[in-house]
């Protein structure tokens, strides 16, 4: 079915993040709105198909209002900006994350293809509407995914008009995407994806626009970028926690900053782990205590050829920390290099303002005095000026690592100290926390008697002769 614009607009301009709930979402508040052009040929209506490209999995939904511009519109202000709007309407800013690697940030192919801009079915005339008084609603399958308002924008309306209009003139008939509200997700053929735009004051709709995710009929060809995902690609696009990065329970995590490296690394070789070290790091504080779930960044040995498809823009290293939840350890494979560096001061504080727990490099770290005075707990190989290009290239995130000789898979428990880092399997947690705790307070009670002057042999480890002497002292603790 046609859109219902009438004529192809000059340009269609999307906004990345525009609702507070989406931003939390996300993990981040922009200082400014920033924006992408989709062609007008992704244009489409109501009823039309959203063409999954064959061989890729990711294909999303995003409801959005669109605003049409109605006159022409040159260095407004944001007071004027509501004012060039002619019409409101629906849309699915709709993509596939498979291609998004491809354009570096253009989101060209991964959101450009004919038919991922479907609006409609009807406009709604502007003059009428109060743009802070519109309600945002969508649905796949029937069952609701999206529902926001427009007073929860981080940018209003007629500031993104000014904004825009300040180097880009607005034609009549330009099409603005505002952003979307949190619930953003994937779908597969087969879903039906609805968008509503009302006006709960006025009563009035744009009625849903309805579209079904269909399949390709034929092959993607075989020149070009090709799909590619990851785990973390398929969490960013699904908008949810990883299923593999699981969240620390909050009492597990209070226990483990109780125990000391060395015990849990003395539990673990009784279970037969012998190689869950992280060797060959230091703390950037050592009376820093570091507990957390990892989240994983590995690097490559450099390629002139292949570090500038790799190594610039939205990188594996700037992604990894992008998509960092709080409560998480970025752990990087660096391949043991100490001879540059794999992060420095201004990734590491963005680290810590998305909430953390720490950072663990088998490579060097840049700015070490800086990151160290963050208070972020940081473990690292050595010190080292140099940045990315000389030794390293970024390469994907959210993988099985190899970090300090220790394999790292996402999700597994890091716990560190003043003696180093442990990985702690996540499937154990419980029971190493009740053996430790067990073994610290033996320990405790053997060191008062190694104190008073008592000798080792039968003591250190407990012996039978000791087990009546230290149940007694155990019942006294507190």
């Amino acid at each position: 079915m046609p859109h219902p614009l009438g004529t192809q607009p000059s340009k269609i301009i999307a906004v990345h993040l525009n609702y507070r709930c989406r931003a939390k979402e996300r993990g981040r508040v922009p200082e400014q709105p920033s924006y992408f052009l989709k062609p007008p040929s992704s244009l489409s209506g109501t009823g039309d198909a959203l063409v999954r490209p064959r061989g890729c999995e990711l294909m999303a939904y995003e409801g959005e209002i669109a605003l049409v511009v109605g006159r022409r519109a040159h260095r407004v202000t944001p007071e004027q900006g509501w004012s060039h709007v002619a019409w409101v309407t629906a849309a699915n800013d709709a993509g596939v994350y498979d291609l998004r690697h491809a354009d570096r940030g253009s989101n060209l192919r991964s959101k450009g293809a004919d038919g991922f801009t479907p609006l409609g079915p009807r406009l709604l005339d502007a003059a009428g509407l109060d743009p802070a008084a519109l309600r945002l609603r969508t649905w796949v399958n029937g069952e609701p995914v999206q529902d926001a308002d427009t007073s929860t924008l981080l940018f209003p309306f007629g500031d993104l008009i000014a904004d825009l209009s300040r180097l880009v003139t607005l034609e009549p008939g330009d099409v603005i995407l505002t952003g979307t509200p949190a619930g953003a997700s994937v779908v597969v053929p087969g879903d039906v994806v609805e968008v509503e735009v009302t006006a709960p004051d006025r009563e009035i709709s744009t009625g849903r626009l309805r579209n079904t995710v269909t399949d390709a009929g034929q092959d993607l060809a075989g020149w070009g970028a090709m799909p590619r995902v990851d785990a973390a690609l398929r969490a960013d696009a699904r908008g949810t926690a990883r299923p593999d990065e699981p969240a620390l329970d909050p009492d597990i995590a209070a226990a483990l900053r109780g125990l000391a490296t060395a015990t849990l690394s003395s539990q673990l070789r009784k279970r037969g782990l012998a190689h869950m070290t992280i060797d060959g790091v230091r703390p950037a504080d050592p009376a820093a205590k570091l507990v957390g779930t990892a989240h994983t960044l590995r690097y490559l040995p450099l390629r002139e050829d292949l570090f500038e498809r790799f190594g610039g823009g939205m990188n594996a290293q700037k992604r990894a920390v992008e998509e960092l939840r709080p409560g998480q350890v970025l752990v990087m494979d660096a391949r043991r290099d100490p001879t540059a560096g794999t992060l420095g001061d201004i990734l590491a504080l963005r680290a810590r303002t998305r909430g953390a727990a720490g950072v663990v490099t088998d490579g060097a770290l840049r700015d070490s005095a800086a990151v160290a005075a963050l208070g972020l707990p940081t473990y690292y190989a050595a010190e080292h000026p140099a940045v990315l290009g000389r030794r390293h290239v970024p390469w994907e995130t959210g993988v099985p690592i190899a970090c300090g000789g220790a394999l790292v898979q996402p999700g597994d428990i890091l716990v560190g100290d003043a003696d180093g880092v442990v990985v702690v399997p996540p499937d154990l947690v419980e029971e190493l926390v009740a053996d430790c705790a067990e073994q610290e307070l033996q320990e405790r009670f053997i060191a008062e008697q190694v104190a008073a002057g008592e000798p080792i042999p039968g003591l250190y480890p407990l012996g039978p002769a000791w087990r009546d002497a230290y149940r007694h002292w155990r019942s006294l603790q507190h």
